[in-house]
């Protein structure tokens, strides 16, 4: 094994520690709270019939829901994503795997990846690399190398510049990144999501990804983990933490790029402190076609178990169709129809 690949292992579980153990999450909020549903005391919706099932990177998924990218690259990391994934293939929904970045170093933990895919074996499952190693590319090879590793269904580009900023370990050369990736989108055929890993993706942003054919994005906006906290931790010598707080809000983000679906055929994810059914159900209203977290679907597997992880997607959906029958609304694009405002336009 390389140095590179055991630095980069060793930096993978430092993640996973700081993540379940310290205080990493921003301290401002996704904005959700800001939004409120409007009551239908009409409503006509027979709750047991509101049918959830929709198409994601081409195949049928049960629940507008992903387990969002985590980790790989370590042991601990096998255990945790084999559990996520059985989780996944419990409700058919899609699962994505963390940075696949050491397998470009080294197969020492290709197994850490490839569970993932033996525990789900029919759900959309994603591949995950970062936007600096997009960057370095010098051919595709590699990439499809680890979209094999995993048999998956799609890529995910991450997007995390504030993160490379702050680590100590960082790489901060973009130069020449959107054409990466348009150079990735027309020679590779397999859907392209690209995502940011909690700071957050503006419209003028997303505008210029859609140009290029990114088929998702996945907002993955401020209010959950904070990657600049993890970083900041990690770096002691960092005393500066105004970058703490940096990035967009999730409710700002879903809003705006919502707004580029009457120009753009595409999926639009809401992730960044999604931790409950009720942010969950205002992300969809507010124009995402999906919804993903990550962290707490990490802790409650901590605490309770793939039992646990099971229940909470389970209470959550449950959640959402009450949500839904009370706001009239038999599927998720008539909840997109005018059923959330502003809580100040409600009085």
């Amino acid at each position: 094994m390389s140095k590179t690949h055991d630095q980069i292992s060793k930096r993978k579980a430092e993640h996973i520690d700081l993540c379940l153990n310290e205080d990493v999450v921003y301290h401002k909020s996704n904005g959700l709270e800001q939004f409120d549903f409007i009551h239908d005391a009409l409503t006509e919706v027979l709750i047991d019939e509101i049918n959830f099932e929709t198409r994601f990177v081409g195949k049928i998924i049960s629940y507008p829901f992903m387990i969002s990218s985590i980790t790989g690259g370590t042991e601990k990391a096998k255990s945790l994503n084999e559990n996520l994934a059985i989780a996944a293939n419990e409700f058919n929904i899609p699962i994505g795997v963390g940075s696949q970045r050491p397998l470009l170093e080294s197969s020492e933990h290709h197994d850490t990846f490839k569970i993932v895919r033996e525990r789900a074996p029919n759900v959309p499952v994603l591949s995950n690399i970062g936007a600096a190693q997009i960057v370095q590319l010098g051919n595709l090879t590699s990439l499809l190398k680890i979209i094999e590793a995993i048999s998956a269904d799609g890529l995910i580009i991450h997007l995390n510049p504030l993160q490379e900023l702050l680590q100590k370990e960082g790489e901060v050369n973009f130069k020449g990144l959107l054409n990466k990736i348009k150079e990735i989108k027309n020679n590779l055929n397999i859907p392209i999501i690209v995502k940011e890993v909690g700071s957050g993706i503006n419209q003028n942003t997303a505008r210029r990804l859609l140009d290029i054919g990114v088929d998702v994005i996945d907002v993955a906006g401020s209010g959950g983990t904070s990657w600049a906290a993890v970083e900041l931790l990690r770096n002691p010598k960092l005393e500066n933490d105004y970058f703490r707080e940096w990035g967009l809000r999730t409710s700002f983000c879903v809003k705006e790029i919502a707004k580029l679906k009457d120009e753009y055929d595409f999926t639009l994810i809401s992730s960044g402190g999604i931790d409950n059914f009720v942010d969950a159900a205002k992300s969809l209203a507010l124009g995402a076609d999906m919804v993903a977290s990550a962290r707490i679907m990490l802790k409650t597997l901590e605490l309770t178990g793939v039992e646990g992880v099971i229940k909470l997607i389970k209470d959550w959906f449950n959640g959402i169709r009450k949500i839904m029958f009370l706001t009239g609304s038999k599927n998720i694009l008539e909840l997109q129809q005018n059923k959330i405002l502003r809580k100040e336009e409600l009085f």
